[in-house]
């Protein structure tokens, strides 16, 4: 019995804090990379390795399985926005503004999939979940408010962030809408590489390589993203999507502002000004609600 209680163990908390922080953790790493590369050759070649570890992996457990070209056309697709347009547009702006207020911006996606995910998805969203929404997005919009009226923080790299969270919202749903039958981490690793081969002409053809400054910080911070954020954190976040709406999924994004400014603290030395503290308290109780304020129906099998 004990071990019947221990296989059914629900670990998925678990697999959320470490999700979490591999995430949030991203954004200060991706900052230390900015640094010695390029965004978009950054990118190109992180995703490129990404997919070709993660479906050789599949190869290698017999995890590979043939699935009609609509499906993989799909997960290509998710791949581009997941990849290429959220962290496109993310590392491009980010060569301007600091990886806290990066964060901090795209927590915002729950306010976004949660406007579109009625619609779409047939997802009701209880008076508690709107009020922690509403409290959330008031958190993020003091913030927000705080950096670009002091001028600490670049207006078009900020405009970049918004149009990546935009991007990000739009896979969230997307991801919730199709049915693949592809395992989850070959479902990963196709779009990664989807996202990958889309982003390298670009880079190449705005972007030198002669830019790229080799160092280990730059080595150190690309392996981090590689195999931290792109092999582990996406393949989580996608397995998370899985088992739960994706509203109250993309709830997790709400902590993504304390845990961004802290790690932006801690390895980049960025400052947090008082109203940045302020702005996390509505936050976390927008989280508290948004996850328990009762259950969200779907019309969309889970």
């Amino acid at each position: 019995m004990h071990a019947a209680a221990v296989r059914s163990r629900d670990y998925t908390p678990v697999l959320i804090l470490a999700f979490c922080l591999l995430w949030s953790s991203a954004f200060a790493a991706a900052k230390v990379a900015l640094a010695y590369c390029p965004p978009l050759l950054l990118l190109a070649g992180r995703f490129l390795l990404a997919g070709t570890l993660i479906l050789g992996a599949c190869a290698l457990l017999g995890q590979l399985k043939r699935i009609p070209a609509r499906e993989v056309a799909a997960l290509a697709l998710m791949g581009v926005l997941n990849n290429a347009c959220y962290l496109g547009l993310s590392y491009v702006g980010m060569t301007t503004v600091s990886s806290g207020f990066t964060a901090v911006i795209i927590s915002a996606n729950p306010l976004l999939t949660a406007l579109a995910a009625g619609p779409l998805l047939g997802e009701r969203l209880t008076p508690l979940k709107l009020a922690g929404l509403g409290l959330g997005m008031a958190g993020v919009a003091l913030v927000v408010r705080s950096r670009i009226g002091s001028g600490a923080e670049d207006l078009t790299g900020t405009l970049f962030v918004l149009a990546a969270l935009v991007t990000l919202a739009a896979a969230t749903l997307l991801f919730k809408l199709v049915r693949t039958g592809a395992p989850l981490w070959m479902g990963s690793g196709i779009q990664s590489l989807a996202g990958g081969l889309a982003l390298l002409p670009v880079a190449l053809m705005t972007e030198s390589l002669d830019a790229i400054q080799p160092s280990l910080p730059l080595a150190a911070a690309f392996l981090y993203l590689t195999l931290g954020a792109s092999v582990a954190a996406f393949s989580l976040w996608f397995f998370i999507l899985s088992r739960a709406s994706a509203t109250k999924a993309s709830a997790l994004h709400f902590l993504m502002p304390p845990l961004g400014l802290m790690f932006g603290w801690l390895l980049l030395g960025e400052s947090v000004p008082p109203l940045d503290l302020l702005g996390i308290i509505p936050i976390a109780l927008g989280i508290r609600l948004v996850t328990t304020g009762g259950p969200v129906r779907s019309g969309i099998g889970r």
